[in-house]
């Protein structure tokens, strides 16, 4: 299962969105965020957050994927 990617951009750190790869600032992710495993993931849109949640091991194995 993929973990969620921590790069720092800018001042900001960001995490990868498992749903749809993009990158999302932690502080503040527009799709808020979803707790699976004890692990937090952050969503670039409600949409993405609402996908993961109905089926994380899905999107965490890369088996389900969004194009964006």
């Amino acid at each position: 299962m993929k973990l969620p990617l921590f790069n720092k951009t800018g001042n900001h750190e960001t995490a990868i969105d498992p749903v749809c790869d993009m990158n999302v600032i932690t502080q503040n992710p527009p799709g808020g965020t979803h707790e699976f495993e004890n692990v937090t993931y952050y969503f670039c849109g409600p949409g993405c957050r609402v996908a993961f949640s109905k089926e994380p091991p899905s999107y965490l194995t890369g088996s389900k994927k969004i194009q964006m």
